[in-house]
């Protein structure tokens, strides 16, 4: 058999992964346009495909429900990346240093990450309830005016999101920041070392800006994790008290499946995706505008 009628290699992988890529293409790009002209239409109980344009999203953002739901995506994404990044970055350091049972310390602050933020929120409402957890606990212990009631407190409770948010992510933060730091070539500190720079210092000046590519990453991994926040939020505090720690997630949610609002809960899930896109965008852009 000549050459030129051999099956070509070229076309056999592509034919393999061709249904699972169109599946793939339909069941996301194809249920995101899907949701986009629901975010258009005239839909309540039940989808209905009367074009009405953009007065859904005008009533989207005259809602004080969803005016909350943006401040606290503000409040708690500020304060859940800064917090989880600094946090996972000390730890890193701290490991970096070769100190005694390193193992045994990466696997417990990898731990949080490894269960569901359902289980994170769920054990973070008993420690911060009044009548069960720091409170009480500090209260038995002799200290009867003592009070940490931010878990039923309207203007605290998003700050209960941020704490057990930062609990679970810093150990994911801290193992993308560790292989980091490993990659770095040692014999750039150890000259840093011989000029007489102190170990602070030389991480400030030399080791973190090295990890610049890493930071990029983790920022977006960890904003992308504070956008579609919702199972933390309604294992902690079901959105309350009232509607105060409300996220946009959880706001979609409920306009969609409990309030019978299909197309407002459609146009809310419209904004999230320009947030997400918002961050990966222009990373992507980055990305390849380096290779090339």
């Amino acid at each position: 058999m000549s050459r030129s009628k051999v099956p070509s290699a070229s076309w056999l992988p592509k034919l393999v992964v061709a249904p699972s890529f169109l599946l793939s293409f339909f069941f996301i790009y194809g249920l995101i346009a899907w949701n986009g002209y629901l975010s258009l239409s005239a839909s309540h109980m039940l989808p209905n495909y009367d074009y009405v344009g953009f007065s859904n999203y005008i009533d989207l953002f005259d809602n004080d429900r969803f005016h909350v739901a943006l401040k606290n995506m503000l409040i708690f994404g500020v304060l859940f990346i800064g917090g989880a990044m600094a946090l996972g970055l000390l730890l890193a350091i701290l490991l970096d240093q070769k100190i005694r049972a390193e193992g045994v310390l990466r696997t417990i602050y990898l731990y949080p990450m490894a269960i569901s933020f359902i289980v994170t929120g769920t054990a973070w409402k008993w420690i911060l309830n009044p009548g069960l957890g720091i409170e009480h606990l500090v209260q038995s212990w002799g200290f009867p005016n003592f009070q940490f009631d931010w878990l039923v407190d309207d203007q605290h409770a998003i700050y209960c999101v941020v704490i057990a948010g930062i609990w679970q992510a810093s150990g994911f933060v801290m193992a993308l920041f560790l292989a980091g730091l490993r990659g770095i070539d040692e014999s750039i500190i150890k000259a840093a070392q011989i000029d007489g720079a102190s170990l602070p210092r030389i991480y400030w000046r030399i080791v973190v800006p090295s990890l610049r590519p890493v930071f990029f990453s983790t920022l977006m991994v960890v904003s992308h994790l504070s956008i579609k926040s919702f199972d933390l939020v309604i294992a902690l505090t079901s959105g309350g008290p009232g509607y105060s720690t409300d996220l946009p997630a959880t706001f979609m949610y409920a306009m969609s499946f409990s309030r019978g609002q299909v197309a407002m809960g459609a146009a809310s899930a419209t904004i999230m995706l320009c947030m997400v896109a918002a961050i990966v965008v222009p990373y992507l852009y980055s990305e390849l505008r380096t290779k090339k």
